[in-house]
């Protein structure tokens, strides 16, 4: 049974931030894939720097094209909104029907939180969770520490974000090298960001 990783995310803009650590997890960890799992916009919260689901899925598209084992997915765009991460694994469980066994990818600032999630039990229960580094404030709760289920993973600390490239980029800074460069041409092209 093939070994999947879920990257979460909007993706607004895919960056090579995101690149590095799904690369180094099929690389360097027993995953045999990772997909990244576009976030769909809410229809409940409008956010005007939010570009359309469409869009952001062209750009992973283009990101993950020379990299086999990293894949973009877009399942979570038909499911009800607001989603929690439990029901997109339920969902994937059911529709997959023992193909893959599904694992989480999280930053460690996401683990801090992970607690507050809806049935984090349950995911913990059924899945692994890879956490790559992250430079953050605050502690992992101490169910989370040692826990078999949880793998730390020693990849690069990747302190870039979608944020800093989309106010840049409307700055007229170049953020070109923050980019894949299919993501940057897309990106150009469609005069995204500005």
């Amino acid at each position: 049974m093939k070994k999947v990783g879920l990257f979460f995310g909007t993706f607004n803009p895919i960056h090579i931030g995101h690149l590095v650590i799904a690369n180094h997890l099929v690389e360097f960890s027993n995953l045999d894939e990772v997909w990244f799992v576009i976030t769909p916009m809410s229809p409940f919260k409008t956010k005007k720097t939010l570009l359309d689901n469409h869009h952001r899925y062209q750009m992973v598209n283009e990101a993950t094209k020379d990299y086999p084992k990293i894949k973009p997915s877009k399942i979570e765009f038909d499911l009800p909104q607001p989603n929690y991460t439990i029901n997109t694994l339920v969902h994937l469980e059911e529709h997959f029907e023992k193909r893959y066994e599904f694992a989480l990818i999280m930053g460690e600032d996401n683990l801090k939180g992970f607690h507050k999630w809806k049935n984090y039990e349950t995911i913990l229960e059924n899945h692994y969770i890879y956490v790559y580094p992250r430079v953050s404030k605050g502690k992992v709760e101490h169910q989370f520490k040692d826990n078999p289920r949880i793998h730390q993973i020693d990849a690069p600390i990747m302190e870039i974000s979608s944020t800093f490239i989309r106010e840049n980029h409307k700055k007229g800074k170049n953020i070109k090298p923050l980019l894949p460069h299919t993501v940057w041409k897309y990106m150009d092209e469609m005069n995204f960001y500005r």
